[in-house]
Formats: C-alpha cells, sequence, structure tokens
C-alpha cells in the first residue's frame, strides 16, 4: 500500500473513533435512551399517576421569549436526596387495625411499594402520644425519674406492627426517625403533658435518657432508629400534647444533656434534628444553635413544618434556602405538613394537592434533603385525635364501609416519591414561566427525573431543554408531571 494511501486510511479511522458519542459522560444524553416517559395527574380528568406520553428529543435550537420552556442542566448538581415519605402516628395504625385483611395489603401497597404504589421511603413516628394518638400517654409511670418502668407495650398493640410491615413492603429498608411531643408531667413546669409548659431544669438528664431508652427498646423490636428530633413544634402552646423550648434551651439541651448523653450510649451515629417546626423562625433558631460549636456538633440540621401560614400569610419558602445558604454544612429536612382542619367534603378538593406539589418543589429547590407528610392515615371523621384536632391525610379509611379513600394529595405526592429514588442528586431546574414550577433529580441509575406543575387554569405547552436537546410536552390545567428519561 502506497504511503499516501496509508496516511489517508488513518485520517479516516480516527476520525471515526474520535466521532463516538462519550458514553462514560454522565452528563450526554444517552443515544440508546432519548425517549421521555410522561406520567400526569389532572383535575377534572381521569389522569392519576397515568402514562400519557412517550416524546422524542431533537436538537435544540436557540429558544424566544414567546415560548415557555423548563431547563434542565445535568452538570450543575446539588444535595443529595434522603426519601419522602410520611408519619405512622397512633391513630394511623389504630385505623389500620380496622381494615380488612385485603385492605391493609392494598393499603400498604400504596404507600411503600415501589411497583404497586409511590414507594415511601422515609418515615416518622412520635416518641409516646401526640394530639394524634386516643388518649396522652408515656413510656413510664409518673413520677419515675429513675425510668425504671420505662417499657413500650402501648405501642406493641397497633404502631409496631404496623411500622414493620410498612418496612417489609417497602422492601426490608426504611428510615425511620422520632419525635417527642411532651415529656411526662412530672418533668415539666406546668405538671401536664398538655397546654405548653417548659422542662424543668432538675429533668434534663432524666428527659435525654428517656430519648435513649426510646432508641434502645425500638431497635431490640428489629426497626432501627435513624434519628429524632429534640421537640416536635417547641414554640407552640397546644391544647394536646406540647413543650416550649426557646432558640437557648434548645441549645442548651441539645448541649449540655441530649448530644453527650447519645454519644455516651454509643448513639453518636443517630442524626439530630433541631427545631421541628414551622418555616417563619427558623432562621433565627439555626442562628442560635449552629453559631454554637459545642451545641452544633451534635446537630444533623434542622426539621420544619408547613403551618406558618396560620397567620394569614404566604408559606416562606425563602426562609428555607435562607438557612441553607448560611449553613451548608447543616441538612434540611421536611418533618411535617397537612391539611388542617377537616372536612369530608373536601377529600377531593385538587387546591390540597397542589399545596403538597409547590411545597415539595420549593423546599428541594431550597436545599431539603428529606420530606415528610404527616398521618399516612386517617378515619371518616379526620382522626382519631383525642382533643378533637382533626386534619385530611393523603388517604382516609372509612371504617364503616372499609373503603379507601385516596385524596389529590397522594397522587401528588407520588409524582415524587414514586420516581425519586435514595441517593439521587437535585440538579439545575428553571421555569421560563411563573405558571409552571419544577424540579429535577439525577437517579443512581442514570434516570433523570423532572417533575412540572402547572398551576394556572389553561393547559399549557412548553419545551424541556437538557444539553442541546429538547421536546415539546403538554401539560393540563391545575396538573402534574412527572418526565422521566435517561442520561449515562
Amino acid at each position: 500500500m502506497r504511503k499516501d494511501h496509508i496516511k489517508i486510511f488513518c485520517l479516516l479511522f480516527s476520525a471515526m473513533v474520535f466521532a463516538q458519542p462519550k458514553k462514560n459522560d454522565p452528563n450526554t444524553l444517552s443515544e440508546a435512551g432519548k425517549s421521555i416517559n410522561v406520567y400526569t395527574t389532572a383535575e377534572k380528568s381521569d389522569l392519576k399517576l397515568s402514562k400519557t406520553q412517550t416524546l422524542e428529543f431533537t436538537k435544540a435550537g436557540q429558544p424566544v421569549e414567546k415560548d415557555i420552556s423548563v431547563f434542565v442542566e445535568p452538570k450543575k448538581q446539588f444535595q443529595t436526596f434522603m426519601g419522602i415519605g410520611g408519619a405512622i402516628t397512633d391513630a394511623s395504625a389504630e385505623v389500620f387495625a380496622k381494615l380488612s385483611k385485603e385492605k391493609q395489603q392494598e393499603f400498604l401497597n400504596a404507600y411503600y411499594s415501589k411497583d404497586k404504589g409511590i414507594g415511601y421511603s422515609l418515615m416518622r413516628t412520635t416518641i409516646h402520644s401526640s394530639d394524634f394518638s386516643s388518649g396522652s400517654y408515656t413510656y413510664v409511670k409518673e413520677g419515675d425519674k429513675d425510668l425504671k418502668t420505662f417499657n413500650i407495650d402501648h405501642d406493641r398493640q397497633f404502631r409496631i406492627p404496623l411500622i414493620k410491615r410498612a418496612t417489609e413492603t417497602a422492601g426490608g429498608k426504611l428510615l425511620l426517625y422520632a419525635s417527642p411531643w411532651s415529656p411526662p408531667a412530672f418533668m415539666k413546669s406546668n405538671n401536664s403533658m398538655l397546654h405548653g409548659g417548659t422542662l424543668l431544669p432538675e429533668y434534663g438528664q432524666a428527659w435525654a435518657n428517656y430519648f435513649i431508652k426510646f432508641i434502645k427498646a425500638y431497635e431490640k423490636e428489629g426497626m432501627p432508629v435513624w434519628g429524632i428530633s429534640v421537640q416536635n413544634e417547641p414554640m407552640a402552646t397546644q391544647i394536646w400534647e406540647s413543650c416550649i423550648f426557646t432558640a437557648e434551651g434548645e441549645r442548651d439541651f441539645l448541649k449540655n444533656y441530649l448530644g453527650p448523653t447519645m454519644a455516651k450510649a454509643g448513639f453518636g451515629d443517630k442524626k439530630i434534628i433541631v427545631w421541628d417546626h414551622n418555616r417563619d423562625l427558623m432562621n433565627q433558631r439555626a442562628n442560635v444553635i449552629f453559631s454554637d460549636p459545642e451545641a452544633s456538633k451534635y446537630a444533623w440540621g434542622m426539621g420544619f413544618h408547613w403551618y406558618e401560614t396560620w397567620a394569614g400569610g404566604e408559606p416562606m419558602y425563602d426562609n428555607v434556602g435562607k438557612v441553607q445558604e448560611a449553613y451548608p454544612d447543616k441538612n434540611l429536612i421536611f418533618t411535617e405538613g397537612c391539611v388542617e382542619k377537616f372536612d369530608v367534603s373536601k377529600y377531593q378538593i385538587w387546591a390540597n394537592g397542589e399545596r403538597y406539589g409547590a411545597s415539595i418543589i420549593h423546599d428541594f429547590n431550597n436545599g431539603t434533603v428529606g420530606w415528610t407528610d404527616w398521618n399516612i392515615l386517617l378515619d371518616q371523621t379526620g382522626g382519631p385525635n383525642h382533643v378533637g384536632n382533626f386534619c385530611l391525610a393523603p388517604i382516609h379509611a372509612d371504617t364503616t364501609t372499609g373503603e379507601l379513600i385516596y385524596t389529590p394529595s397522594y397522587y401528588y405526592i407520588g409524582h415524587f416519591s414514586k420516581f425519586i429514588r435514595p441517593d439521587a442528586r437535585r440538579v439545575s431546574t428553571v421555569p421560563s414561566r411563573s405558571q409552571l414550577l419544577s424540579t429535577s433529580f439525577l437517579n443512581t441509575d442514570g434516570k433523570m427525573v423532572t417533575v412540572v406543575m402547572n398551576q394556572s387554569g389553561a393547559e399549557v405547552t412548553y419545551n424541556l431543554m437538557v444539553d442541546n436537546q429538547t421536546a415539546a410536552v403538554t401539560i393540563p390545567a391545575h396538573a402534574i408531571q412527572t418526565l422521566v428519561y435517561q442520561l449515562l
């Protein structure tokens, strides 16, 4: 072969080699997986987590201002996703026990199966009673400061069996964390578990020891405890179980009692969540606790709720981002939210689902790593609740008929929990118009999940733009979509 022919052959071969797609680049759309599976839930339709479209990416051009677009940039990644779930309260467990075996399995699948349901991976529970119990109780006899009578027999009847069955349905693993609503009455300034009050200084160590007893008892039952929060809603004096901790009070209990006691007991790896209350005051609480090195070293992060709207204002989503900005080494977790004030006529009110969708998107886009709903199940009265604080849940059971009632909130949560899996990474995602809200996560298997919510009363066609690829997607009015597509 002539030298000039050899040279031409080598040049052609090199061009072919270097023209091959970079299959190991995690930020490049897969040539073999350019299709987008679209799942939709929409008002005034039968669409409920329904697969509605399979689309194909095409090469993108410059978007123009009249277009509506959702821009996804896989190279810009943020926090690691921990999970989404709900709380197994006494109320939920008591209602579950009244269901038939068939309905119990349907319910478990609905929440905890990745294939048959929405794949919850996170669980909260209470340390003894909350308002969503049939009555107040603790794990010790009144006055037992040495905790010699400590036992969790109360939980064995309803709550522990449900936790175990939920965990089994989820594949044997759920991250479980627990929160107290109040110390026992004898440890408090008002000598009552209800109506606020404060922890008496002389019971700081006994109350810290109580947490240790709880963790050990639950883990002896084969239920690993991932973490605890210091106090549910520490600035709310409620007619139900409640206890007030100022920011300084929570800081000092954490650094002087709870943190050292957890470490001494060999539970230094358990996560401790501070605040566990609304977004309105979370920044002040973060400043006080996280600015104290001796307290901060024990705090994994901060939990928050969504009830700041009780005062008539809008949700304070930006406060979450401000904590993340100020304390980037701390984690943020949404620990409770529900639709307050039960009304049987509002089971199917669409705005309730949209409240969940908006909160989840904003909270994750502001740095949240996990999101936990309140009661996973309530009955046809919005309870049981021993002080009449009846609320809505994503699923209700009518214990007179045995029927399970699925609300829009269930489906809106499912657009996230079913598709975004633990250890996914959040990816930069920005809509170009205010009608749409959106967030994206990259799962460890290379699948990208983009959730888009249409808050408007009109159908919207938007361009999903990823790298230099685009696809036109239509979303109905008052709808939420999950788009699943492959990145290598």
